[in-house]
């Protein structure tokens, strides 16, 4: 899988915030995410693990052929007001079934140098 960098802003958090009703202050507000040990605002666990499958889904066909997923997240990806963070994602297939109907592709994502997720794996389906 060919690896590919996406920004993440500030607003990108903002709006997902809103789509998905986690208005966690840590996602939104410097204060609150520093008061916690944070750096600063991080991004949403859920946001980056599902712009990670979003890469995969584009490069297998699109996400109908995305049968399962497994995260484990090592470090937070903090998104700058400034600037956009950058995720960077790579993969490469690990495992093809007996069958030959699907694969494991694993993933390294990483932001600001630091590994963001300790595992994961994308299962995708092969063939037509």
């Amino acid at each position: 899988m060919p690896p590919r960098t996406l920004p993440v802003r500030r607003e990108d958090l903002r709006r997902y915030a809103e789509a998905s009703g986690d208005h966690n202050p840590i996602h939104l507000d410097d204060g609150a995410a520093q008061a916690l040990g944070l750096p600063g605002v991080v991004a949403h666990g859920m946001l980056t693990s599902a712009l990670a499958i979003g890469v995969v889904a584009e490069w297998v066909g699109g996400a109908d052929r995305v049968l399962a997923t497994s995260f484990r997240f090592a470090a937070p990806v903090v998104v700058p007001a400034d600037a956009p963070a950058l995720l960077e994602v790579a993969g490469t297939v690990k495992k093809v079934s007996e069958d030959g109907s699907s694969a494991d592709i694993a993933l390294v994502v990483t932001s600001g140098g630091a590994k963001v997720f300790g595992k994961a794996i994308v299962t995708v389906a092969l063939g037509d």
